[in-house]
């Protein structure tokens, strides 16, 4: 499968926002410099996609990940053959990094989505969301382009299964009941989408609990201002 993003080309491609000096006295909504509240978010989701990304995008990197991991479609193996098929450790090792090495093919293409989509992306109520949950800028990025993303990654995960040890898909796909290969590949898509935002929510709420370890003084002054 040729992808069409080179991976060192793309976990370079969103270089982190260049760090700032900020003057000794901020307002509410203002951190000076010209930098707001709503520019602290997009550094907090660019820096987060980034974590995120380089962590899911290394070899294995959704396997390995218990936040992160693909599981196969729910209910899979209740017919009495694939129910005996999946009792096998072997093939439930194959299958299961299969689709999680699908997975980590397809997310190469939901990078530069999300990146995109945090630059133009517009916060209505930037104060709420600094003071929210550990998640809370994750979850308006996942309303607002989750859909997308999977929409993008289905059709690299469809390719991905096929090329990568089809013929234990194929094994499964035979003996399953009520399971085709589009359903599979959505199934996969659906999960990948939402992993991909776990992980970045998981380096969310990081930054959130250690803004100093960032270097970055737009987000240390941002959740210094509301803490």
């Amino acid at each position: 499968m040729t992808m069409s993003i080179d991976r060192r080309a793309l976990l370079g491609s969103a270089c982190l926002l260049p760090v700032l000096a900020l003057p000794g006295c901020a307002t509410l909504g203002d951190l000076g410099g010209g930098f707001g509240l709503a520019d602290a978010i997009r550094r907090l989701l660019t820096l987060s996609s980034q974590r995120a990304f380089a962590r899911l995008l290394q070899p294995d990197g959704f396997f390995a990940d218990e936040l992160a991991r693909i599981s196969p479609p729910d209910g899979l193996g209740g017919a009495g053959v694939l129910s005996a098929l999946l009792r096998s450790g072997s093939v439930r090792d194959r299958l299961a990094r299969q689709v999680n090495r699908a997975a980590a093919e397809a997310a190469e293409v939901a990078a530069p989505i999300v990146y995109d989509s945090i630059r133009s992306l517009s916060f209505t109520d930037a104060v709420s969301i600094v003071r929210g949950g550990p998640q809370a800028a994750t979850s308006i990025l996942q309303d607002a382009i989750g859909d997308r993303v999977v929409d993008r990654l289905l059709p690299d995960v469809g390719g991905a299964l096929r090329l990568f040890d089809s013929a234990i898909v194929n094994e499964v796909l035979r003996s399953a009941t009520g399971l085709d290969f589009a359903s599979l590949a959505s199934d996969v898509s659906r999960k990948t989408g939402d992993a991909i935002f776990r992980a970045i929510g998981r380096e969310e709420a990081a930054i959130r609990a250690n803004p100093r370890e960032t270097g970055d003084p737009i987000l240390i002054g941002a959740f210094a201002l509301l803490g």
